[in-house]
């Protein structure tokens, strides 16, 4: 599989087919390492909270975070130009939910929690079982949806996506591609009988 089947593979998971061009542009456009920024999508807080998030999700450790390749402004782009109305609707509702339930748990406004704070909400949303995660995102499908489940959808919706993106993006990444995954620009060579584990010092390929 090439490059750009992969790419479009990933994003037909999200239920649509994005023009890889597009795409590629998309990542372009994410390459200036900043954090003043002025976003497309988001609003101001849903910014902070999606660079909180994504910052919980991949951490800077012996390899670049999240935060080192641009993931807030990608998904920023990617919903700005990419993402269908329904979804976009979906996960500003999503935030609002997610901003709710901060303030009703911590007694503050996303906008002033730490990263302490960020972690204990996003333990208590992901820390469910596998059977519990299948009934959330079900309940949309259902013909007389509660206001409860609607919301618990929406905020589920919203928390996978930031997580979907962070995790699509950082992999396809220019740095991440090319500096932390095993990484040939130009491919062809066979060697039949080498382990694959040696021949890429134990890393994943890039794409």
């Amino acid at each position: 599989m090439n490059r750009r089947d992969a790419l479009k593979n990933l994003t037909m998971g999200l239920g649509y087919t994005v023009a890889t061009p597009t795409i590629m542009n998309l990542f372009a456009s994410c390459k200036a390492e900043t954090n003043d920024w002025t976003p497309l999508f988001l609003s101001e807080d849903e910014k902070l909270m999606v660079t909180n998030l994504v910052d919980i999700i991949i951490p800077p450790s012996d390899t670049p975070g999240a935060l080192d390749v641009n993931i807030p402004q990608f998904l920023d782009l990617m919903y700005h130009d990419i993402e269908i109305v329904s979804n976009q609707d979906t996960f500003k509702e999503g935030a609002k939910q997610f901003a709710n339930n901060f303030k009703k748990s911590l007694g503050k406004e996303a906008s002033e929690g730490t990263r302490e704070d960020y972690e204990t909400l996003v333990s208590k949303y992901f820390n469910l079982s596998d059977k519990d995660s299948e009934e959330i995102l079900k309940s949309q499908r259902k013909n007389n949806v509660t206001p409860d489940e609607l919301e618990s959808y929406n905020l589920y919706k919203f928390l996978l996506s930031v997580r979907y993106y962070t995790i699509f993006g950082y992999c396809t990444s220019e740095k991440i591609g090319e500096e932390v995954l095993a990484y040939d620009p130009i491919p062809g060579s066979y060697n039949g009988c080498v382990s694959l584990k040696e021949i890429s010092n134990n890393r994943a390929w890039s794409l």
